[in-house]
């Protein structure tokens, strides 16, 4: 069982693949991004990650969408935390990281390879390296995104050699097709490790994909960390039943803080946590 420490949650909006046809409620637009965002807020999400897609609907690094996104949700969701997305979904290269210069308060960070259902994920350590320095340049605050355990070691190196400033915000994904499934004696040990290697007291956040994501949720809401939901993981509140917005989800993870005595993390809270700058 968890204490009653606040908990963070993190709605994923959009994503790379969700479409309308996979969900009419997925936000393909910057303003329906926006708006979805402003309900999943208003619900208990603190943390807004971001990814954005062009006028067909495809993924897109491009930082002028991104600096709309953030510009719509800085004013409609003041003092949220801004995650921007580096995922390989949406450019090639260090085209991944073009946004970085707009300062977002945080952005993903994936430091290791690893297989998806169809392809390879792709993070060649150059690109991590670069990745990293640029997050150090412009004051961004990554969040490790760790499809493996691995990615949690390597993530220990990087911030033992400066290329991480800081304690990292590690999350743990699991249920990507050929990657991690979600196995709850690795979710323990992952856990372990990460509280082996950067202290009893840090915090850590969790991802499950599809019918997963409400697994992971409890799994990471009873054992003290926090939780990651939203439209870009799953599409669904219920096995034959389509989540009606970002927000339902939120309320879902919501509903397991009460469960298990937590508290939503308010803004303030979320950034002091988080060790991020003032909004």
């Amino acid at each position: 069982m968890s204490d009653n420490k606040p908990c963070i949650i993190c709605v994923a909006i959009t994503g790379s693949l969700p479409t309308k046809q996979n969900n009419p409620a997925v936000p393909i637009t910057v303003a329906e991004q926006i708006e979805s965002t402003q309900e999943a807020f208003e619900a208990g999400a603190t943390i807004a990650h971001c990814h954005v897609r062009d006028d067909a609907g495809k993924p897109t690094s491009d930082p002028e969408r991104f600096a709309a996104l953030k510009e719509g949700l800085e004013t409609h969701c003041p003092g949220m935390i801004v995650q921007l997305s580096t995922g390989g979904r949406s450019g090639a290269g260090r085209e991944r990281g073009g946004m970085l210069s707009l300062r977002p308060d945080m952005a993903s960070l994936s430091v290791g390879s690893n297989n998806f259902p169809s392809r390879v994920y792709e993070n060649p350590p150059d690109l991590v390296d670069w990745l990293a320095s640029e997050m150090l340049r412009y004051d961004v605050k990554p969040e490790i995104e760790a499809f493996d355990l691995s990615h949690i070691l390597q993530a220990r190196r990087m911030a033992d050699d400066g290329r991480l400033a800081g304690t990292p915000y590690v999350q743990f994904v699991m249920g990507v097709k050929n990657a991690m499934p979600a196995d709850r004696d690795v979710f323990d040990y992952y856990i372990h490790t990460v509280k082996r290697l950067f202290g009893e007291d840090v915090p850590w956040c969790a991802a499950g994909i599809g019918p997963n994501q409400i697994v992971l949720n409890e799994w990471a809401i009873s054992s003290g960390g926090h939780a990651r939901t939203g439209l870009e993981d799953n599409v669904r509140l219920e096995r034959d039943r389509l989540a009606p917005s970002n927000a339902a989800l939120v309320r879902r993870a919501v509903a397991l803080c009460e469960k298990y005595e937590r508290p939503v993390a308010d803004l303030r809270t979320a950034r002091t946590i988080l060790g991020l700058r003032a909004a």
